[in-house]
């Protein structure tokens, strides 16, 4: 209910939401949540996956990329609730009610691929793949140039490999930087700090 004591009503699916991208090259799963729809891709298929979105269903805008570490999920319990634009659901578990342990996911990394199609009442898209330690993704910058800062973040900051990249070089960290910092699995400590009055 919303303050005025109006029910709350839920966003209806958008027509032709999930059903319509049935012909991407390598899909594996379709989902459609929180006002988006994830296309998941198998990772050897995502170029072909990519310039079909572009080509023939014109998402000429790739806004963003990120990876995500997902080492350890679901070894424990997690409570909480996912807020919308229309409230959140109060019948489900939160942090009120019982932990649920999270779906366990396929990989430990995602590249998610954030997709816009520049027309009216397109929906946003986003184009998954799933990835293990040391397995690489095919760069995209053929099919979207902005992409190439992107990947070289996701190289520097999480260290998945992206073949094919014109220059996948450190963006942030400096060059001679060990490791991957927004890594689960990074070391987190630090050098000690010397003041200037500790000479």
């Amino acid at each position: 209910m919303t303050a005025e004591g109006a029910p709350l009503r839920r966003t209806p699916a958008r027509p032709g939401g999930a059903e319509r991208y049935l012909g991407v090259p390598g899909l594996v799963e379709t989902k459609e949540e929180h006002g988006e729809v994830t296309l998941i891709v198998d990772a050897p298929r995502l170029l072909e996956a990519c310039r079909y979105l572009r080509d023939d269903m014109g998402f000429w805008f790739l806004s963003d990329i990120s990876a995500t570490d997902y080492l350890g999920w679901g070894e424990k319990e997690v409570a909480g609730y996912i807020g919308t634009a229309s409230g959140r659901d109060i019948n489900t578990l939160s942090s009120q009610g019982y932990a649920r342990k999270p779906e366990p996911k396929p990989k430990r990394f995602a590249m998610n691929y954030h997709l816009l199609a520049l027309r009216e009442g397109a929906p946003r898209v986003r184009v998954q793949v799933w990835l293990d330690d040391s397995e690489q993704v095919d760069s995209v910058v053929p099919v979207w140039p902005t992409a190439d800062w992107h990947e070289r973040e996701a190289w520097d900051l999480m260290g998945i490999p992206v073949a094919g990249h014109p220059n996948l070089t450190r963006i942030l960290m400096e060059d001679d930087w060990v490791g991957h910092p927004l890594r689960k699995d990074y070391p987190i400590g630090g050098e000690p700090v010397r003041f200037s009055g500790d000479e």
